[in-house]
């Protein structure tokens, strides 16, 4: 069964609804009169939503078929193998043993705040996947229901735009298949998959709401926001809320589209609800983005990073190349370009831009819906290249957050999104017949010649021209896989023209053309895409276990592990035990690790500016309760280290020694005083070896607790023991093994942040950060037992405003829906 599509464009005709395309004769008499001809839109099918969404997940599943067999959607590239995965399943086991959220990671660097800090999508709705799956098939049907949701979204957005089903069909197919939405699971972008997903559900709440009235989108808008700052990306949601804001503003007062320009009150007042529903929505990712707030000064990106930073991963402009050719710079591996690593794709598709150029030309009455998408691929486009170009100066001195981010080239799904409704916009023109012959010879003539250049060696000679020096190499091994491009790229433009041109000539019914040209955007996509995803075996064998680390677990002396390779030698690219996170699933404190964003305090502490080198000071083994070395080499240049454990080949096949350096280096101890000095003074002074940190606790000037004046010589160290008697993410109990002396502080193993209270026997104790980054206590005389708990009211504060806003989003749409059903009646 099929039915007259109710989306028919502003200047069709009653007799342009019919399920086939007007006669190839009439078409081409009338060739040469644009904007004169209605454009056909074919009969739509019932269910036009269940039937895209069968499609979108046909395609998906293209990409995702190894998960059905229960393949870890992750690859060696990727952050959510080196990291991710750790993360989410520390999350998924606390969550599932306390039935809260964790606030503290003991774990990585230190430890850190678990939600200030940021690890990943806390509390986006992909959470409760990995509450009812294992933690590994959680992200990995998260990131694969999100690619799926990108298409369905789309497809619903330029249906409420007007567009007919397949001109939407074919949009949603490109944006979604697309490199920048399906090609972000290789380097696991999961936040950015979910954003690129939420743009079209966002712009289609704007849509009905200000173009259509419709009350419920109000809290659509709201509701769509809040997820969107819950992913969380900031840098995305930031390229999201931008072009929310342009879409809105041309919703309000372009003329274009159906029903004219809204009267100017009507037009203000919509704006004023979207306006409102955003900052509701905004408001909606409190428990997020509350505690980040907080956490900004104590963060190493506090006060930006400057320009440089700022446009670290631009686009090189010779890589728009890659849109259409996408192994002109290399993929993955064989990647010759400026970046120097590149895991994503920007293939928009051959077969895409064939139809997004069919756009222009579209009827008076799109024009400006046209103009207005292509006004956003174009500041897209050049916000993507960052600082090769001289826009980027405008936005970074405009813009605020920009100083903060980096890696403008994340705008390119702003670009495939814009593409992919240019896409739709001329499927449905070529699906009216209203294009020329020439137009797509002349891109098969230019696809022929860039194919022909590829197999004579000119287009390996461009792309040496622009390689990066380090990578030179790859561009002569690139070479074959460049001229395969370039055929396949011809290949899908062939197959486009074919379909158009036999349709024309009335040899292919118009319906079946319409399949047709979604079929071969999809393979198109495909055959690139499926390059980026790459399975992996699931967690419990890829994170599995072996002697090393049974040895670190079994340990009852809370020592934490410096892990770090030491020989390139036998080492396993990206190995996540000795680069990565991989401990942390078996709950190993880690000197080190892999986050970002761990406390800047803690990483001066390390050296992170001289390459960490402090990781090798006895004073610092001290300070951060350093017990063990893990590596790769079966020596350890180290004196007084002796091996423990090993040699044992690790889950990723990396061999792998364990040794115990020399110390104590002790989880906790009592300094006999307490004094205040500036945070310079104290950097230097802990990391002096001929500092003895048990002599003396060095306080921040603004601690809350008492200390003395600097004595001329320090007190020689207590002879007092401290042993931890339970441990767990966010609570320590310590024990003394006698009481505490007067004018003495307890000085913990574990980054001091604000939310760490202590208690002395039950009774509050005055806390604050000792040693540069670290937990001190004031001791009262005679103490024995210190608990030490951390809380975070901002995280408990938004999660009461989030719940909130999500309530009031669901009761408004619920509202809107109810108001809309009595207008009807």
């Amino acid at each position: 069964m099929s039915r007259p599509d109710p989306a028919v464009s502003a200047d069709a005709t009653p007799a342009a609804t019919h399920g086939a395309a007007a006669s190839p004769r009439t078409s081409a008499a009338r060739a040469g009169r644009r904007d004169e001809v209605a454009e056909p839109v074919l009969a739509t099918p019932a269910r036009p939503t269940l039937w895209a969404a069968a499609t979108y997940a046909i395609a998906t599943l293209l990409l995702a078929w190894p998960a059905l067999l229960g393949q870890f959607l992750v690859n060696p590239r990727s952050d959510q193998y080196i990291a991710g995965y750790a993360f989410r399943e520390f999350a998924a086991s606390f969550m599932r043993e306390t039935g809260s959220f964790p606030l503290w990671n003991p774990y990585l660097f230190g430890g850190m705040p678990y939600v200030a800090a940021m690890h990943g999508d806390i509390f986006y709705p992909t959470f409760l996947l990995r509450l009812v799956l294992p933690a590994d098939a959680g992200m990995t049907w998260g990131m694969i229901l999100h690619v799926f949701l990108a298409g369905l979204f789309t497809f619903a957005f330029l249906r409420a735009v007007g567009l007919g089903f397949f001109g939407a069909l074919v949009g949603g197919l490109a944006y979604m298949l697309g490199g920048n939405v399906a090609g972000l699971v290789s380097p696991g972008h999961d936040g950015k998959i979910f954003i690129s997903a939420l743009l079209p559900l966002v712009l289609l709440m704007v849509h009905r709401g200000t173009r259509n009235g419709r009350a419920w989108a109000w809290g659509g808008l709201a509701l769509g926001v809040m997820l969107a700052v819950l992913t969380p990306h900031p840098q995305l949601l930031q390229y999201l809320l931008l072009v929310t804001g342009a879409y809105a503003l041309f919703c309000a007062f372009s003329a274009g589209g159906e029903g004219g320009a809204l009267p100017r009150p009507m037009a203000l007042r919509r704006l004023g609800f979207a306006a409102v529903a955003v900052a509701v929505g905004m408001l909606g990712g409190a428990v997020q983005f509350w505690p980040v707030l907080e956490y900004t000064p104590w963060s190493p990106r506090a006060g930006g990073k400057g320009w440089e930073h700022a446009i670290s991963y631009s686009m090189p402009p010779e890589e728009l190349i890659n849109t259409y050719l996408p192994q002109f710079s290399g993929i993955l591996d064989h990647y010759t370009g400026r970046n120097g690593i590149h895991f994503h794709s920007e293939y928009i598709g051959a077969a895409v831009l064939v139809l997004a150029g069919l756009a222009f030309g579209v009827s008076a009455a799109r024009r400006k819906f046209l103009w207005f998408w292509v006004a956003t691929l174009v500041v897209a486009t050049l916000w993507a290249l960052g600082g090769h170009t001289p826009f980027y100066h405008l936005v970074y001195a405009l813009v605020p957050g920009t100083k903060f981010f980096r890696a403008p080239s994340t705008m390119l799904y702003v670009v495939s999104f814009s593409v992919a409704v240019l896409a739709a916009m001329g499927t449905e023109r070529a699906l009216a017949l209203r294009f020329r012959p020439r137009y797509l010879i002349a891109w098969v003539a230019v696809a022929a010649l860039v194919a022909l250049m590829a197999t004579g060696g000119m287009l390996t000679n461009v792309a040496a021209s622009f390689a990066n020096p380090q990578l030179a190499a790859l561009v002569d091994q690139n070479s074959g896989a460049l001229t395969v491009g370039a055929w396949r790229s011809l290949l899908a433009v062939v197959a486009v023209a074919g379909v158009l041109l036999a349709m024309r000539r009335g040899t292919l019914p118009a319906r079946t053309a319409a399949w047709a040209l979604a079929g071969v955007i999809a393979i198109d996509l495909w055959s690139v895409e499926r390059l980026y995803w790459r399975f992996s075996p699931p967690a419990a064998q890829l994170f599995a276990s072996d002697p090393t680390i049974d040895f670190l677990r079994a340990q009852t002396d809370s020592g934490r592990v410096i892990a770090t390779p030491l020989a390139s030698e036998g080492l396993t690219p990206r190995d996540p035990f000795l680069t990565g996170d991989a401990l942390m699933v078996h709950r190993v404190r880690q000197v080190l690790g892999y986050h970002g964003n761990e406390l800047g305090r803690y990483q001066q502490l390390y050296g992170i500016e001289s390459g960490a080198q402090n990781i090798a000071n006895p004073n610092f083994w001290r300070l951060a309760n350093v017990r063990f070395f893990l590596t790769n080499t079966p020596e350890l240049p180290i004196e007084g280290a002796t091996r423990v454990a090993g040699p044992a080949r690790n889950a990723v096949g990396t061999m792998s020694y364990v040794f115990r350096l020399p110390g104590d280096n002790p989880p906790a101890w009592v300094a006999p005083i307490a004094v205040k000095a500036p945070d310079e003074s104290v950097l230097a002074t802990v990391l002096d070896p001929r500092f003895d940190v048990r002599r003396a606790a060095l306080f921040d000037t603004a601690a809350a607790v008492p200390t003395q004046d600097v004595p001329s010589q320090l007190p020689a160290p207590l002879d007092l023991s401290v042993r931890v008697k339970e441990r767990a993410p966010g609570r320590i109990a310590l024990t003394l093994d006698r009481p505490a002396p007067a004018g003495a502080a307890l000085v913990v193993s574990e980054n001091f942040y604000p939310g760490w209270t202590a208690t002395a026997d039950g009774r509050p104790a005055q806390i604050g950060r000792a040693d540069y980054s670290l937990i001190g206590v004031a001791l009262p005389t005679g103490a024995r037992e210190v608990l030490l708990t951390f809380t975070s009211p901002r995280v408990e504060t938004g999660f009461a405003i989030s719940l909130g806003v999500l309530t009031l989003s669901l009761l408004a749409m619920g509202a809107g829906f109810a108001m809309e059903r009595r207008r009807r009646v």
